[in-house]
This record gives structure tokens, sequence and C-alpha cells, in this order.
């Protein structure tokens, strides 16, 4: 982040100004002074929807609206904006109170309030812009509505200095002389006190509160925790709390006296004005201080002034408004975006969407502009090189950071999980460095590998001097300098202060910068180092040209420097190697305002220099004449800059445009393209040879052509050392006619054949060409046929399919008929159906039929796939793929219609057994389910369901193994005709004793739940139907249970033998309704000799079923007592609906 002053207006007369307040929304700028000054300036709007402007100009801060507002006589104290409501309220040092609000283009009073008893101290709008609450410095509080209707009033009894909204419009926090901050709702009712640390910590009782601002989250939060209140207290103290009532805020403090505070429209940065008081200052002076949410010193400014009273930000959050004495100083920020440049047209960021938890990245190609949009958890950096680029995030785990390594359009190549902080990042073509605050995580990165590794790895360099994969040294350790043996990745015994603040690295060298001034040379390629410098500033950025012989260096005020880097020989101890060491810095070279550079890549003389709102050239250390811009460089290559407006690119971060972007050209570029066309060719080539490079030897070359000056030409051409250019002259003078010379200019060409109306002879030359687009157009026109026509779309088609459009290419593709490539392009695409609509528009024998197949089966999509198979004659290749897609179903019908039963049969079994011995027997029966093949599932479940009752698995999960045994066996018997009887009738077992084991379990989990309900008489009856499933249960778990409710049973008999209840229960014998003879309760057949009906037991209960109308489930065939239908609405056994079962009555 850089901070400078780009403007500065005078007040008339000298008058000092008082307060400030920056509309946001309307760009309005408040000031209110001495005598009643009050004023409202208008500046010229920056956001790129209010009106274009020129790439290379910078942010405008031209006046549109002065206007003298009168009505104050005293000071006028506070001012403040209703921005919802276009309104401005202003306050006097008397009491005098107006509104102000916008007619016609001017301002003029609304409404006044004057009262005269006391001083007014504040004034805020509440973030809704519906309500008002004014503080009086007699402890006097009113809060209106913006209609003006006075809402309360109360007095209390305490001096009164502050006042702020919470950002929910909610609560109203006063603060008083006490150094107190009272929290009161929106009836003026006391709520609670915030708390003070510093008070707790024996602050010195004289200071006050001076500022409190509370950021309203318009904008959205970067970070839910982040601190949004701050309070500041005037000798240089500041609390920042994420809430009101935060026990544990963040303490600033600053050697300043502190005036206003204010947080930034997005609420991420913190602005602090005050006087310094430091020590090292003779008397105090204006400074303003930027701070981050979370406490971090971002940057300082001194602004010439005694004093600064008030402090207001833009609504962008890129330009500060600062009243010193009698003038408003306008002071421009760059932030730092999370972004970088890389490949050769690829601009990636980070940005933040209102109300979304996790970051955002786009991936933006200023060429084509194309937009690819990631999301990831909590973006830390962003740092680029070659074709690939690297995202620092937060990980999932505590101090844990993922590094992950991005193509172009986003795709993740690689990835990493280290546990050093990525406070700044640097990367090249082969390593990724991450510096904390004294460690140095280096990866040796590969872009074909995939491996994802969840710590820091310990691997080093070995004895023939080979990269290891990754390392993390200390910045105090002697880094592989003699052993060969990395530094620990935790080191906490080595003690330090002196914390790393910047780096950089090129293909040779990794240069650490230190807070102190100490610069630290790294060789990446013996992984050693190679020496360690003091600088004469404190470093913010450094960054090194294209052959590592200069080092540019940006300190922390903005300056400047270039340094000299050379490798010399080691002492006399150390005489095998060589040593980096920055000789003294460039003589006579300084910059001021420095906050973005960029080394041209192809030259290490050249460098562009971003100053204040200018854009230097320099060669060497002398700069070409100054480009208004405030652009961020990208690139510096041929003599050509890449720029991106990042700040307007950033106000809709998600629909970037090519408007953003621009190409400028050097002041070499372009007189050497003026001198072309005004001059003498061989004062051209002595001035490209004052001035070499192989773009002016392009152009130069480029222009002899022209001329058909080939002498000159193919001297540039060697110069440049391009070997076609020269081969190119050499067949030129080859040939002797000129007018063959000058041929090959298409445009020309064509414009003679029209008006030798041959329309035939420019079609002849389109094709000769490749020119295609243009064919087209000519032949939509007339003077083609449909072949050639079709034959144009085919090559458009391909033209498109190289380029992977092949959204375009299936246009053309299918205007000519082009199945197979139109097939092509919509399997690229993922359009199935326009896919399977082209397969069905197939004729009958196409050829294309086994390709389309083969494509859906590659997807999963098993209907079309069958369909093409079996239209491309092979039954055999739509049976697996209907096999290995898993519709075994399909399978069978296919393998039954075409006589392949035997050979489907087969490849079930041999499935099914492998999924059974890998562990999967319900995979297994779902593939036996699906090949019809019910028996054979009912059989693994039932063996399943054995093994789970032997290991004493959850008696719920094998009687639900029984029933689906049970369907599956009752679905296998509706398949037999009646022809197959002996098949049947052991079928018709099978099926019978998968029942018997679901009613098993069934009453046992019913016994269970009687039990656990202390209904122990019910619970003994149930579990005496146990006796009869002793071939399915444990025999000394049935009558274990059958003993424990007896035993209930008993004792609770017992009780209510002594204790007789008020209703008693009476059993009421039951009798056969055939003989009328008597039956007991666990009586399942009529004792009669010559009745022997039999009873069936209820499902629900446990209780047989006398004379009670019951129902019959269809599924499977058991009974439930009609009285008991309302306790479920679905069988106890099997679970079917009850609306599928039969009322009977016995």
């Amino acid at each position: 982040m850089f901070l400078y002053l780009s403007k500065k207006i005078s007040m008339p007369n000298g008058l000092k100004v008082s307060s400030l307040s920056w509309n946001s929304e309307q760009g309005w700028l408040a000031c209110g002074g001495e005598t009643g000054l009050l004023k409202v300036l208008k500046l010229e709007p920056r956001a790129p929807n209010e009106g274009k402007r020129s790439p290379l100009v910078a942010a405008p801060s031209n006046l549109s609206m002065n206007q003298t507002l009168e009505g104050h006589h005293g000071t006028v104290v506070a001012v403040n904006w209703n921005q919802n409501y276009r309104k401005l309220t202003s306050s006097d040092e008397k009491g005098l109170i107006i509104v102000w609000v916008l007619h016609k283009g001017m301002w003029f009073e609304e409404m006044i309030n004057d009262r005269d008893k006391s001083v007014v101290r504040d004034i805020r709008w509440s973030p809704d812009g519906q309500k008002i609450c004014i503080v009086y410095e007699d402890g006097h509080v009113v809060l209106g509505n913006v209609d003006g209707n006075r809402l309360w009033g109360r007095t209390l009894d305490v001096q009164l200095l502050l006042i702020e909204w919470s950002p929910d419009s909610r609560l109203i926090l006063l603060c008083t002389s006490l150094c107190t901050c009272q929290i009161h709702d929106l009836k003026g009712n006391f709520v609670a006190q915030v708390g003070i640390k510093f008070m707790e910590r024996e602050f010195a009782p004289a200071a006050v509160i001076v500022a409190i601002d509370w950021y309203n989250g318009l904008e959205g939060y970067s970070d839910p925790n982040a601190p949004s209140l701050a309070l500041a207290f005037q000798l240089g103290k500041i609390q920042l709390m994420r809430h009101e009532m935060d026990e544990e805020p963040i303490l600033l403090e600053l050697q300043m006296t502190i005036t206003c505070i204010k947080w930034s429209p997005d609420g991420d940065v913190l602005g602090v004005v005050g006087s310094d008081v430091s020590t090292n200052v003779k008397a105090p002076s204006s400074i303003v201080q930027l701070f981050s949410h979370t406490g971090v010193h971002l940057r300082t400014l001194r602004v010439p002034g005694a004093r600064t009273s008030a402090l207001s930000w833009e609504g962008g959050g890129l330009r500060l408004a600062l009243a010193v004495d009698s003038y408003i100083y306008l002071a421009n920020i760059r932030l730092e975006y999370k972004w970088a440049f890389f490949g050769s047209s690829t601009c990636v960021y980070g940005f933040k969407k209102k109300d979304h938890s996790d970051h955002s990245v786009m991936f933006w190609d200023i060429v084509t502009g194309e937009r690819y949009c990631k999301c990831v958890n909590h973006l830390i950096a962003v740092c680029a090189a070659s074709e690939f680029c690297v995202l620092a995030t937060l990980g999932e785990e505590p101090d844990q950071y993922v590094l992950i390594l991005c193509n172009a359009i986003g795709n993740p190549v690689d990835s990493k999980y280290v546990k050093t902080q990525p406070l700044h990042v640097a990367m090249n073509l082969n390593f990724v460095f991450v510096a904390s605050e004294f460690h140095v995580y280096m990866w040796k990165y590969s872009p074909k590998s995939s491996s994802f590794n969840t710590g820091e790895s310990e691997k080093m360099q070995d004895t023939n001097g080979v990269a290891s994969q990754e390392s993390t040294f200390h910045i105090d350790e002697e880094f592989f300098q003699k052993s060969g043996k990395g530094m620990r990745a935790d080191d906490s015994a080595i003690a330090s202060t002196d914390k790393i603040c910047c780096m950089c690295c090129s293909d040779k060298f990794l240069m650490v910068g230190r807070e102190f001034g100490v610069l630290h040379c790294y060789d990446i390629v013996g992984l050693r180092q190679e020496g360690k410098e003091t600088l004469h500033c404190r470093p913010h950025a450094i960054e090194l040209n294209c052959d590592s012989t200069r080092l540019s260096v940006i300190d922390v005020s903005g300056m400047l420097y270039l340094y000299e880097v050379q490798r010399q020989p080691h002492g006399v101890k150390e005489k095998q190697g060589t040593a980096v060491r920055l000789t003294n810095k460039v003589p006579n070279f300084e910059r001021k305002d420095v906050w973005n550079i960029k080394w041209a890549d192809d030259n290490p003389n050249l460098l562009a220099v971003m100053e204040k709102a200018r854009m230097y050239i320099l060669r060497g250390t002398e700069p070409e004449e100054p480009v208004a811009c405030t652009a961020y460089l990208c690139s510096f290559h041929d003599l050509q800059i890449q720029a991106i407006h990042l700040d307007d690119v950033m106000h809709q971060p998600e629909d970037p445009s090519m408007e953003h972007v621009f190409n400028y050209e050097t002041k070499t570029l372009r007189d050497t393209q003026q001198m072309l066309s005004a001059v003498d060719i061989q004062d051209a080539y002595s001035y490209v040879e004052e001035h070499s490079h192989p773009r002016l030897w392009i152009s130069l070359a480029n222009h002899a052509l022209e001329t058909l000056d080939l002498s000159y030409a193919e001297k540039a051409f060697v110069r440049c050392q391009n070997y076609h250019g020269v081969r190119f002259v050499k067949s030129l003078h080859a040939l002797k006619n000129k007018s063959t010379q000058k041929a090959e200019r298409d445009k020309e060409a064509e414009q003679i054949y029209y008006s030798m109306d041959r329309k035939d002879l420019v079609v002849d030359m389109r094709m000769k060409l490749g020119d295609w687009i243009m064919l087209e157009k000519l032949l939509e026109g007339g003077g083609g046929n449909d072949s050639l026509l079709e034959l144009t779309w085919n090559n458009i088609g391909d033209y498109h399919a190289d380029r992977q459009s092949w959204d375009k290419a299936a246009v053309y593709y299918y205007k000519s008929k082009n199945c197979e490539k139109l097939a092509e392009c919509l399997y690229a695409l993922g359009d199935w159906d326009a896919l399977g609509a082209l397969l069905e528009s197939l004729h009958q024998g196409s050829t294309l039929f086994l390709s389309l197949a083969k494509k859906f089966a590659n997807v999963g999509i098993c209907k079309h796939a069958v369909t093409a198979f079996v239209e491309g004659k092979n039954i055999k290749a739509a049976i697996d793929a209907s096999m290995d897609l898993n519709h075994w179903d399909v399978a069978m019908n296919l393998a039954m219609k075409h006589d392949e039963l035997q050979y489907v049969e087969s490849a079930i079994a041999k499935y099914t057994m492998f999924l059974i011995d890998s562990g999967n027997p319900l995979q297994a029966v779902q593939v036996h389910i699906d090949g019809g093949q019910q028996l054979e599932a009912a059989k693994i479940l039932v063996r399943l369901a054995c093994q789970m009752a032997t290991i004493k698995a959850s008696p719920l999960m094998v009687k639900k193994l029984y029933v689906l045994a049970a369907f599956q066996a009752d679905a296998s018997r509706a398949s037999f005709d009646t022809k197959q009887h002996d098949a049947s009738s052991s079928l018709n077992s099978f099926f019978e004793d998968a029942w018997h084991g679901a009613e098993a379990y069934h009453f046992w989990l019913l016994a269970h739940r009687e039990l656990y309900a202390s209904h122990y008489d019910q619970a003994m009856k149930v579990s005496l139907w146990l006796r009869n499933y002793e071939d399915i249960l444990d025999v000394i778990d049935i009558y274990s249970l059958i003993a424990l409710t007896s035993f209930l049973n008993k004792l609770a008999l017992s009780i209510f033998t002594r204790f007789n209840p008020i209703n008693p229960h009476r059993t009421i014998t039951q009798c056969c309704k055939n003989c009328n003879t008597p039956i007991q309760e666990l009586q399942t057949k009529c004792s009669s000799p010559t009745c022997k009906i039999t009873f069936p037991i209820c499902m629900t209960t446990g209780n047989v079923i006398v004379d009670e109308s019951n129902l019959q489930c269809s599924t499977c065939k058991h009974y439930r007592i009609v009285s008991k239908l309302k306790q479920c609405k679905y069988c106890p056994l099997c679970h079917s609906p009850s609306e599928h079962a039969n009322i009977l009555s016995i």
C-alpha cells in the first residue's frame, strides 16, 4: 500500500477547517470551519460507470462544485451526511443545527434547530438513514427521524463527547468525558458499558476518548471475525473490537496524539490522524497512519501543517480528505491487491464477494476476454511466473496453509500443505518461495506431478548438489553454506527481532529483505547463502532485473534505489567459490513516491516506474517523458508495456472489461516508427543501431521490405538473429521482377479482381490463402455452389476446433452435415442431448454408430450406448457396455433376445463372486436383482443375516436382511409357473424359512420394546413366542429374556397385590367363535378335538387374534388387530403401507 498527497484546497481568508464528511455515494465533500464556514465541494467521479476516461489518465481530482452555505456564525464542529436521503446536517458551537437538501443542483436549508443551552458535540445519522442522534456537552441526547420529528430526548448526568450507531441501527454508543462508553437501545435505555481495557491497565485518567467509529458493514466483511469497532484515545491508544462486548480487543499504542479515526468504506483499513510526538521529532507535526483491521501498520504519511483535525474517506476507498489548518488535502491510496500476471495474457486476482465466507479468484485472459472464476478458502497471497501461478490460502487445520499451483485457466496442477505462514511469496520457473516472519520455505515444483503432501518435508540436498523437493530454514541460519544439511522446519531456539519484510527471486538468486535493512542473497542453483549486505533503508519491495545484475529497492517511504549485483571471490578462508556482493548503490539516482516498478524481461537496463500518478520509462538511469497513468504494471516486453487499471476492475471484479487494459510503447519505439516514415532509411538504421533492440530491428526490417530495400532488410534480420527473415530476403533476391517481389498483397489483389468483375478469382484467391471466414461471406452473397459452401463450413469448423472453440465449431459442422466431427465437438462440450439427437438422425448402416456408442459408454449413458451398439450390429459390445455400467437388467434382456443368456449369467456369477470376496455382498445382491436372479440374491441375504447374527450385530439389521430375502424369494416364486412344481415347492420352503427368521427377530425386538416400556406382562408374553425360534436365535438368549421378563412381571404382580390399583385391569377370557371353547392367552389352536381352528399372532402386539377384526398384509401375509391400526400406518414386520392390506374377520 502506498499513500501520497495529490491535491491541496485552500479555504478563504485562511479560516481553519474543523470538520469533514465525504458522501461516498454522490461524491460531495462537506467541510466546516471557523466563523460559520461551511462548504460543499464536488469532485469529478472516478468510478468507471460514471463516464469513460482515457486509460492513461489518472484519477481526476478537479472540482465540479464549490458552494458556500450560509447560516452558521460559530465554528462548525460537526457535519454529517445522510446518504440514503441525500441530506446534509451541520452544527456549530452555539448549538445551531441545520439540515440541508439539494434542489436543482444547489443546497438549501430544509430544517433549523437552535438549542441555545449547550454546545453540540456530535451528530450521527443511523446507517439506514432513518434516524438521527444529537448529543450535547451538558449530557442532553435527542433522537429524531428523517422527517424532522423528535422521537425522544433525555439528559444524562455526565458530560458527553461522541456518539456512534451500531451497523444494524439498533444500538447507540455514547462516549463521556470520564473515559467511558455507554450502550443504549433505541428507546434510550441503558444496556451496558463497553469495556475499556486501557483503564484496566491503569491508563492515564486525564486522557479522553477523542474518536469512535463502527464499520457499517455495507460492503461486506473480508473476515467475519475481524474487528469493526474502533475507539481512539487522545494519547495515542486505540482499541479495536469485534463487537460492543468484546472481551479480547486488539490494543494499539502509537507515538502520536490522535484527533480522528475512520474506517475505510470496505472496513479493511483504519485511518488515524493526529500529531507525531515521537522522540526523534523535534516539533509535533501532522501525520496520517493506516492500519489493517487486525492492527497491522500499513503506511505512514507526514502532512505539512501544524494540526490535522478531521479525516474522511472517498466512497471507493482510494482517496482520503484531510483537514489540516486552513487547507483540505486529498491523498491518493495505491492498494496492494492480491494479483499477478503470467504467461502472455493471463491476469489472476482475488476478491471477496459480499456476504460470502470464501474468497474468489478470477483468471482473466486480457486478449481473448475469457474468464474463469474459482473459489478458495481465505486467499492470503498470489504469485506467478512463466505459465503458472501460486495461490496461498488458509488450510482447514490450525497453523496450516496451502500452496496451490494453477495454470492459466485456474485448474490446479499441484498442491502443498505447509506450516510456514505465507506473508511473502515469490516464484520462478522451478521454485516457489514462501517467507514468514523468520522462516523461508522452498518448494521445487513440477507441473506434471500431482502429489499432495500433508507437511513440510525434511528432504534436502544430496552430495551431488541435486535440489530436493522442499525444505525450510531460519533466516539467521547459514543455509547450506558448508555441510549441505538444511535447517529444521521448526527452530524456535534462534531468537530474533529483525523480521522478514520483502522477498524476490530470479532464475539465479533469492533475495530476502529484513526490517533492519539487512539483505540476504541465496544461490538457487547450489542452494546456499551467497552473501549478506546492509542497506541504508528499510526495504518494502525488491525486484531483480532479467539477468540478475541489478536490484531495485523501494523503501517504506516510497524512495527507489538501484544496486549493482556482482559475483565476487570469497574470502581467504573460502577460496572454492564466489559470493554475491551488492556494490554501492547507483550514484545520482533517486526517485520519490514510487509504488510500482517493472523490469523489462528482454533488456536489463529498461525499467518502468510508477510515481504517484505518472509512469516513467528508465533506460539505465535516464527517464523518458512521463505519462499520466495509475494502472498496475503487468509486463514489459519488446519495448511495450502492458498494464491494467485494477482499481476499476475491482469495482466489478466478476465482469472485467477490455477497456481497463492498455498498451504503451516506449519513446524509442515511437521515435523509430516516426523516423521510418519521415527520414532516410540509412538515418533510421543509425538510430536503431544506437538504441539496439530486437523489436527495433524487426520494425526496420519490415519497413525495408515494404520499400524493397533488401540489403537493409537483410542486415536488420541478421542483427535481430531472425534466420527465417534472412532466408525470406534471399528468396526475394532471387526474384528479379520488382512486381513479383511486391506480390502476396491479398487486399490490393482483391480490389483489382473486383474492378475486373472477376468474383470467381477472388474466391480462388481466398481458398488459396485459406481465408475461409472471408470466403463464407463471399459465397453467401452468391458466386459459389453448395459443395464449395460445405467445404468452407468444414474448414471454418476445423479452424475453431483447432482453437478448442467447440461451440463455434459445432455450428459450422452442423451446417456442413459433417456428423463425425460434429460428434467430436458435442462430446467435448458435454452436450449429451444434442449427441443423442444426432444418434437418432443417423441413417441405418452408418459407420458412426460404433464411435458414438463408445462415447456414450465412456460417460455412462447406457441407453444411447446400447442403442448405438445394436444399430452398429455389435450385440456383444452392447451387452458388455450394459454390464460395465451396472445395467444388468438391460444386459439380461439383450441376452435373452439375442441368445446370449449363458454369457451374461457367467459374467454375473464371476462378478458377484468377486464382490463377495472383496467384502461387498450387498452390491452382489443388487447385481443379482438387476439380472433377474432374485433367488440367488435371497440366498446371499440369508447367509449374510446368519453371519450378522453370529457376530451379535444389530437385531434390526438382521431382521431387515431376512425381510429382504423373503421379498426376493417371493419375487422369484412368482416367476415360476405351475409346471415347475418341484422347484416351486422347494422355493416355497425357502420363502417360509426367510419369513421364519424375520418373525424371530421381530418378536425379539418387540419383547425388548415392551420391556423398556415397563410393560412386563406383555414383554413376558411376547418372549414366550421365541421358544418357537430356537433354530434362529441363541437358546441361552431366548430363555434369559423369558426369565428376566417373568421375574419383573412377578415382582410387579406382588406390588399390585399389596397395593391394589384403583382401576385394575381384568383379564377377559376369549372363546372360539366356531365351537365356543375357551382359548388361553398363548394358545394358537382350538383345543376342541372337533374344531382345530388356528389363530394368527398380531405382529403389532404379539397377542393371539381370536375374535377381533384383523388386517392381513398383502405382502408378507401376516396379521394385525384393526384396533391397533392407528399406532402404525405400516406393517410392523415388512413395513408395507397399510392401505395395501385386507381387513378380515375371524
